[in-house]
């Protein structure tokens, strides 16, 4: 029986990669829509009024629901052992819903994400895993138009599910760059897909404020737009991946188990191996430990700054979006001024000022005053200038303690990190708000991670670092 036939080679010319990377951009563009338009501005508002719902119907059947929800905190206060909502026989207090939401939702990529990145380079197979994962999280995102009443468990089940999946699409689309792009070009490839998302996520937004201004006019009640929202970015989500998944290509990879049940068992044989590599470069895991603790923080903020400009300042939605549109643009050239600092004063120099720059932002959320817009916008622009330039020079200061050859496997893990580290973060959030009911003292607590990481970094002989993975110490570091 003759041998198969060798597979085709790819075609690698500038022409072909230039094809695919702009497949690959379209695919930021289609997934931010997710994280601005879900987790940043409307889920968290929307969805704890909804579990105050569920509250008022069981403990106060006799008062009716707009009255009760308006006055919640003040019925549940007079009422001892009332004004929580049942998760799996547990109390929860409306207002810790959303963190436990997110806590759960956190947890789950931890244990998933890695997985889902051994099993793609396993198999080779990303593009239909990009896909698979894709619109499963755009048909979960879908399904949040569905949640109104008091159906607060749907609403944190889709949630739970279409944040999985786009947790496992991200690690699973970082992980074309390396393929699709010389090492000339990667740095201005993967520049482009960043800008591009935060367009994307802005634009979607833009347009989703314009409705929500607009929604009475478009005989359209509150609760109606914010689920319209809601749906347009799980549509937009899968309208735009169509794009990535014509353009891009999957690579030819080592011999495998044929079945999807040893498939999986090789990716954890292939991760394992990855975790054990990391162990002979003790100060690149020290970096990582670092920047997953004060990545944590920074997380966990972006995630609940919703919910704290509505629970805790008592600003409208209005205020929250046109905020989250201010820090889609604002962090694209928070990076790029982080970046010239960088260059000036060093990488690790530039990211521990910015840890003291979230420290002092965390802080100020203690007062901020109630209803007082300027004040938060004035929060969100300080968050703004940091967040995209901690992230950006985090990833590049990484890239520069691993070892050559396995950037693919490495920028994984902090890929994973990224996506999966704020457990901690909103476990702390959630256990603050059960304790106290106050989102000012849960946003606060995350002093603690920007402390840590700070101390963490510090600690880290970055030269050595870069020496003992057998890289070129840079002038500025």
């Amino acid at each position: 029986m003759p041998a198969p036939a060798p597979p085709a080679a790819l075609d690698d010319s500038p022409a072909a990669r230039r094809r695919e990377q702009r497949g690959w951009y379209f695919y930021d563009w289609a997934n931010s829509a997710f994280y601005t338009t879900i987790i940043s501005v409307f889920l968290g508002p929307y969805l704890i009024p909804v579990a105050k719902t569920a509250a008022c119907a069981k403990d106060f059947p006799d008062v009716a629901t707009a009255t009760c929800v308006s006055g919640f905190d003040a019925l549940a206060g007079v009422s001892p052992g009332l004004g929580y909502v049942d998760v799996l026989g547990a109390d929860i207090r409306p207002a810790a819903f959303f963190g436990l939401t997110l806590t759960i939702a956190v947890f789950l990529q931890i244990v998933c994400l890695p997985i889902v990145g051994a099993l793609a380079d396993h198999t080779g197979r990303k593009r239909e895993l990009l896909g698979g994962f894709a619109y499963v999280g755009a048909l979960a995102t879908m399904g949040l138009f569905f949640v109104e009443g008091d159906r607060y468990l749907l609403g944190g089940g889709l949630f739970i599910l279409a944040n999985l999946a786009y947790g496992s699409s991200v690690v699973v689309y970082d992980s074309f760059l390396p393929q699709i792009s010389t090492p000339q070009e990667r740095d201005g490839v993967s520049s482009r897909g960043w800008a591009i998302g935060y367009l994307g996520g802005g634009l979607l937004l833009a347009l989703n404020l314009v409705l929500y201004l607009q929604h009475e006019s478009l005989g359209l009640s509150e609760g109606m737009a914010v689920r319209i929202c809601m749906l347009s970015a799980g549509l937009w989500w899968a309208t735009f991946t169509i794009v990535p998944l014509l353009r891009l290509r999957n690579r030819p990879v080592p011999a495998h188990e044929t079945t999807a049940l040893r498939s999986v068992g090789g990716s954890f044989r292939q991760l394992r191996r990855t975790l054990s590599e990391l162990r002979r470069y003790p100060l690149t895991m020290l970096f990582l430990i670092a920047y997953l603790v004060y990545n944590d923080g920074v997380q966990t903020v972006i995630g609940n700054s919703a919910a704290f400009a509505s629970e805790a300042l008592k600003l409208g939605t209005t205020v929250q979006i046109t905020a989250i549109l201010m820090v889609q643009f604002v962090a694209f050239f928070g990076a790029l001024l982080l970046g010239r600092l960088a260059r000036r004063f060093g990488t690790k120099r530039t990211i521990l000022a910015s840890l003291v720059l979230w420290t002092l932002i965390v802080m100020a959320g203690l007062f901020v005053a109630e209803g007082q817009a300027v004040q938060f916008y004035l929060m969100a622009f300080a968050i703004a200038i940091v967040l995209g330039g901690t992230q950006a020079l985090s990833r590049s200061l990484f890239s520069q303690v691993i070892p050559k050859g396995r950037e693919a496997e490495y920028f994984s893990l902090l890929q994973i990190s990224d996506k999966g580290s704020a457990f901690i973060g909103s476990l702390t959030v959630t256990v603050a708000l059960q304790l106290t009911n106050s989102y000012r003292i849960a946003i606060v607590s995350m002093i603690i991670f920007f402390v840590i990481g700070f101390v963490l970094l510090a600690l880290t002989n970055l030269p050595k670092a870069i020496r003992a993975a057998g890289n070129e110490v840079p002038d500025t570091v």
